[in-house]
């Protein structure tokens, strides 16, 4: 598997790089790291009947992870396979959720999880909401306080999350996510460690906690657990490291790191559950570690997919590629509720060497500039535009890059040139169709956004 890594080239890291590294900097656990924005009210913001547009309410329900054959679901088989083969015991036998729904409680998403609530993350620019109660997971993590009330010791959520994102080869509003917990039931020691939870302790940054053999025990197996995985799925010379960070459902937090193609590459977030999390799920007495990781990016590293898009293809010219790789036989592994799971059905281990993506699409992109003074520049926000492209041109448009930005002191606006580069992953697009994108796209947006076209 090392030797098919080295054959992925310029196609993933490097082509990146006029991306600002975006693709090495995707956090794929938490929506946003520790970012808070100056206490604000993010429900007064959020418009009456919600931010959910056309075309993000048409890939609700899609599951593409649990599509037998497509590459998301052959990467989270690959997972849920170690998980019950190599890292279930007696103790912990790890149960599959893949359909929780993705219409969640800002409580269930946010709240439970403690987000501050001036987080960043809950900003309707972030995140899609139904109303100032319900929203689009950003995160599986957002089910995770509902299956440590149900007892679940140890469980993997698999689902889509939907986030508000700038537009490149690497970067989707909808994306693929699974969530891992696994608890240590009355982990606590009360002789050393105290109170089971003492709300006056800052578990973030007291040191005296993140000392304690509890925590430093379900540290290791976290890291053990998660090194073992990730070396089963790309490969058992593959070099790990771990990086402190920052969640606010976890204290203490990592990220990995995986060393490819001479570069470090962050593939997941993880950490021991904040305790106030376990106090308020009725496991005060117990410890739990948990992680997140996307499979898209483990999808694109693994059988080198240079664009984020084709996972959405109907093309067969896509799909016809992975037919097949995934030989066990067909059983229903997904569940609908936390009543039910997929761990009574025996997973089948499955061999991905040498399956890799070959391109069919040579077409030429072709950029189109839009440039608009900032009538309401306050409440402009980038994601607006993108979320506006997005929905005029679908995935036809393959990026947009922020190619000018200025201030002029005499009018005292501010101006924004973006430059859309168009490209069809599986057809030539001809300078008509382009240019008719174009216009319809101009026609439109002065009256979408406070903006004056120029």
């Amino acid at each position: 598997m090392i030797k098919i890594l080295r054959n992925i080239n310029n196609n993933i890291v490097n082509r990146y790089d006029g991306l600002n590294k975006s693709y090495l900097n995707i956090n794929f656990y938490c929506s946003t790291t520790n970012n808070s924005s100056g206490k604000i009210d993010y429900t007064k913001l959020i418009p009456e009947n919600g931010n959910i547009s056309k075309s993000i309410t048409e890939k609700i329900g899609k599951n593409l992870h649990c599509k037998r054959d497509h590459p998301l679901n052959i990467i989270k088989k690959k997972i849920q396979y170690h998980f019950q083969n190599k890292l279930s015991d007696e103790e912990h036998k790890f149960q599959f959720f893949d359909s929780f729904e993705p219409k969640v409680s800002v409580k269930e998403n946010f709240d439970e999880l403690l987000f501050p609530v001036d987080h960043v993350g809950r900003s309707p620019n972030d995140t899609y909401y139904f109303s100032k109660d319900q929203l689009l997971r950003t995160h599986t993590s957002a089910h995770q306080s509902q299956l440590l009330r149900e007892q679940e010791k140890a469980f993997l959520v698999t689902g889509d999350v939907y986030r508000r994102d700038t537009i490149d080869a690497v970067h989707y509003p909808v994306f693929h996510q699974m969530e891992g917990v696994k608890v240590f039931k009355d982990k606590v020691n009360l002789a050393i460690d105290g109170k089971p939870f003492d709300e006056t302790i800052d578990y973030y940054e007291d040191n005296n906690y993140k000392q304690l053999q509890s925590v430093k025990d379900v540290e290791k197996d976290l890291k053990q657990s998660l090194e073992s995985m990730i070396r089963s799925v790309i490969g058992q010379d593959l070099q790990v490291r771990w990086i402190d960070a920052y969640f606010p459902f976890t204290s203490p937090s990592f990220e990995m790191e995986i060393y490819f193609q001479g570069q470090w590459l962050e593939v997941l977030g993880c950490g021991v559950v904040h305790p106030s999390i376990m106090n308020n799920c009725g496991l005060s007495n117990d410890r739990a570690w948990a992680f997140g990781i996307g499979l898209e990016r483990l999808a694109m590293i693994l059988f080198n997919i240079p664009d984020i898009r084709l996972f959405w293809t109907e093309d067969n010219r896509f799909h016809n590629q992975f037919k097949g790789v995934d030989k066990s036989i067909s059983t229903s592994s997904s569940s609908s509720s936390s009543s039910s799971s997929s761990s009574s059905s025996t997973l089948s281990d499955i061999d991905i060497k040498g399956v890799q993506f070959q391109q069919f699409s040579k077409y030429p992109s072709c950029f189109k500039d839009v440039s608009f003074w900032l009538e309401d520049e306050e409440n402009f926000h980038e994601n607006k535009f993108y979320e506006f492209v997005r929905e005029s041109c679908g995935d036809l448009v393959e990026r947009v890059d922020l190619v000018d930005n200025f201030t002029n002191k005499k009018l005292n606006k501010t101006s924004h040139c973006y430059r859309i580069y168009y490209r069809s992953m599986d057809r030539n697009l001809t300078n008509e169709e382009i240019d008719i994108l174009q216009f319809n796209l101009r026609e439109k947006l002065e009256n979408h956004l406070s903006v004056k076209l120029r």
